[in-house]
């Protein structure tokens, strides 16, 4: 069998991938071999594309993609050539909060400095929390975010943030916050600013949500951005699969999810673990497959904002 991850090796994604592969194959059928491979490229997409238009429809294959690919078909159509409706949804390992930090040496001391001056973050590839969150944001609410795009991973923008390239990252996930940068948040090297959503982290209570000040026009607009955060990192298999495939497939995800060989890699890999099913996946894509169109073409007019080239 084949894994698949929409991102560049080192990062959080990766990593969750390659720990759910090496204990999935346990609680499969047969218990197969797994290989991965990683397909970075346009926040998923690239791997998105080739899962829905290219890989076998026999369960041999899943993947792992960015949590903001399944809203791309409403917000970037002209990159994402699939419907993200027929995906064969497995699960996903977690739901997220996404966060803005920046460098302890940076002038951004609060939130309200987001919307006071200009604030230079390190961006992946527009798709991604960290280039789409602050794009919209900027468009709504007027923050004053420069995002600065090409960065592979999150380790990458924290050397950029040390050597004093960027201020910080718009939307690092919480998650990924507390596994990849315990050290530097307990050394006091990086802050954290703001989270985004409609309720608070309950580990962030005093941390303030964006957005701030909005309408209700605005916040149905947020409310599709952030629906990524349900799908936390969502693995899916192509269409079409077998349904008696798809369901060992997803048996062997929620077995995975509860192992407590993979419970213990998890834990000292410092991921916190939530399972989602895949028909919660399912059900959370088709809602939003139903956004009304005006709100959609709202948030792809933001994303469609200029974003400074790396």
């Amino acid at each position: 069998m084949q894994m698949m991850v929409g991102s560049a090796a080192g990062g959080s994604y990766d990593l969750s991938a390659r720990i759910v592969a090496k204990h999935i194959v346990r609680h499969i059928p047969g218990n197969p071999t797994m290989v991965v491979q990683n397909v970075p490229g346009a926040g998923s997409l690239t791997l998105a594309n080739q899962i829905y238009n290219v890989s076998p429809r026999d369960g041999s294959v899943m993947a792992l993609a960015n949590n903001g690919m399944p809203t791309a078909p409403f917000l970037t159509p002209d990159q994402a050539r699939f419907d993200p409706t027929r995906f064969s949804w497995i699960g996903s390992s977690n739901r997220e909060t996404q966060i803005v930090i920046v460098w302890n040496t940076s002038p951004i001391k609060t939130m309200d400095d987001l919307f006071k001056q200009e604030v230079i973050v390190g961006g992946v590839a527009p798709g991604t929390a960290t280039v789409d969150y602050p794009l919209v944001t900027n468009s709504i609410i007027g923050t004053k975010f420069k995002i600065i795009i090409g960065y592979t991973t999150t380790p990458v923008v924290n050397v950029a943030m040390e050597r004093g390239e960027v201020h910080g990252d718009a939307a690092r996930g919480w998650i990924t916050a507390k596994a990849q940068d315990a050290g530097l948040l307990r050394d006091g090297k990086i802050r954290i600013i703001a989270q985004y959503g409609f309720r608070k982290a309950v580990d962030l209570p005093d941390v303030p949500l964006l957005p701030t000040g909005a309408t209700d026009a605005d916040r149905q607009a947020f409310a599709l951005l952030y629906a990524r955060q349900d799908y936390g990192r969502p693995f899916f298999a192509p269409p079409d699969v077998p349904p008696a495939r798809l369901a060992a497939l997803r048996s062997a995800f929620e077995a995975t999810l509860r192992d407590p060989e993979f419970l213990a890699e998890a834990k000292q890999a410092l991921w916190e673990t939530e399972l989602v099913s895949g028909g919660e996946l399912d059900a959370l894509t088709k809602r939003i497959a139903a956004t009304p169109p005006e709100v959609a073409a709202r948030l792809r007019e933001a994303l469609s904002g200029a974003v400074a080239a790396k």
